[in-house]
């Protein structure tokens, strides 16, 4: 998911899809007009000339930064991949469908099914909804995700159909993300809690807006990335599963767990491949885990936007924040397991900047949850806001 932390000072940029870092620096860049000529006095008319520009973090855009022979490492390891990536992918036959879990539209009792949802949705709090909505815009940005990863120089899908076994991977893994909205959507179509119109823009806004994950199109970036992120929707699904279940929602907890386990299994399968790099290329590898964590990882939705709240991602964020569905100290826990994982302080052989980038990643654990127990200290309780996706309801941040 994405989610920034106000409380910690924390800014954050799936997927859940549903997720945290420490401060950085950031322009804001000035919206753009469709025309040029034409000028507009209200909010509304404004909009309609700039329709994919949302306030966004501008950052100089580093591209194709990996070396050749990089390249020639993910070639030979075509092998590898189908043996411990496409393994891990399940059949369409055996998988799940969003409609095992929805009522079922040629059933005689469709309607009674739906009014069932409807009385147990009715004992959702809004603030709740908020984050559950946050989450499920997030995983219908898989386009933009399926883009990304496509970027990445040496395994993208270069047909678009390519026989090969990344692409084979990011195809499947996509299919398998698909359904995840999907599910999420339809449920909350159906609870007639929140405003789809609200919510069905926001969506188109975060697709045509992108995202800036700043991988530079290189896979040791990106899969790095795609493990922190993977590991964070499983985290945020899995506590909105758990929230539903208190509320008393047993079948929305059972679509988040479901989600959840997805997600774990993803994070399997990005984990594995920077295990890995870290055997075939240490130093490499090392350098560039300690290079994404410096920029932080920028959430997938961070560009989120309705057409009327400049902060939308922020005060999302602040709720799933405050809800303990996803915070700060999700982001250390997350960033310790991989340092754990990936057996980072048992790295030998390395050159200077690479014993460099090893000790800046054993400590930054420490340092986070320092900063986040100083924000503690520091933070207030937030402000109470409205939420166009659930009819400017005020939910407190």
């Amino acid at each position: 998911m994405a989610l920034k932390l106000n409380a910690f000072n924390f800014q954050s940029h799936k997927y859940s899809s549903s997720f945290v870092h420490p401060p950085m620096l950031s322009l804001r860049s000035p919206k753009f007009f469709m025309a040029a000529s034409l000028t507009s006095g209200t909010k509304e008319v404004e909009n309609l000339k700039k329709p994919f520009s949302p306030p966004r973090e501008v950052h100089v855009q580093v591209t194709h930064s990996m070396p050749p022979q990089k390249i020639e490492i993910f070639k030979s390891l075509e092998g590898w991949a189908e043996q411990n990536l496409l393994t891990l992918l399940k059949p369409v036959e055996k998988s799940w469908q969003p409609q095992d879990f929805l009522p079922d539209p040629a059933s005689d009792g469709f309607h009674d099914q739906v009014k069932e949802l409807r009385e147990r949705a009715k004992e959702l709090p809004d603030d709740y909804l908020v984050v559950l909505v946050g989450d499920m815009i997030t995983e219908e940005a898989l386009p933009t995700y399926q883009s990304m990863i496509n970027t990445l120089d040496g395994v993208r899908d270069e047909t678009g159909a390519s026989p090969t076994s990344w692409a084979i991977w990011t195809r499947a893994w996509t299919a398998e993300e698909n359904r995840h909205g999907d599910l999420l959507n339809k449920y909350l179509y159906l609870s007639g809690r929140v405003d789809m119109r609200a919510i069905e823009k926001t969506i188109q806004y975060l697709i045509g807006s992108g995202m800036d994950p700043r991988t530079e199109n290189s896979p040791y970036l990106g899969y790095i990335y795609t493990s922190f992120q993977e590991r964070a929707t499983f985290i945020s699904h899995g506590n909105t599963a758990r929230f539903a279940k208190e509320h008393g929602d047993i079948k929305l907890a059972q679509i988040c767990g479901t989600i959840a386990a997805d997600e774990k299994r993803h994070e399997t399968a990005y984990t594995k491949i920077v295990e890995k790099l870290f055997e075939i290329d240490p130093d490499g590898t090392v350098l560039a885990f300690a290079d994404m964590m410096r920029k932080k990882i920028a959430m997938p939705a961070h560009l989120m936007y309705d057409g009327r709240d400049d902060n939308l991602f922020d005060h999302f964020s602040a709720v799933a924040q405050r809800l303990g569905v996803y915070t700060a100290s999700d982001y250390a826990d997350i960033l310790e397991f991989l340092v754990g994982r990936w057996k980072v302080s048992d790295l030998t052989g390395l050159s200077g900047e690479g014993r460099k980038a090893q000790e800046y990643l054993c400590g930054l654990t420490a340092r986070i949850r320092r900063l986040e127990e100083r924000a503690q200290v520091r933070a207030k309780q937030g402000p109470i806001m409205p939420f166009s996706w659930i009819y400017d309801r005020e939910v407190q941040l």
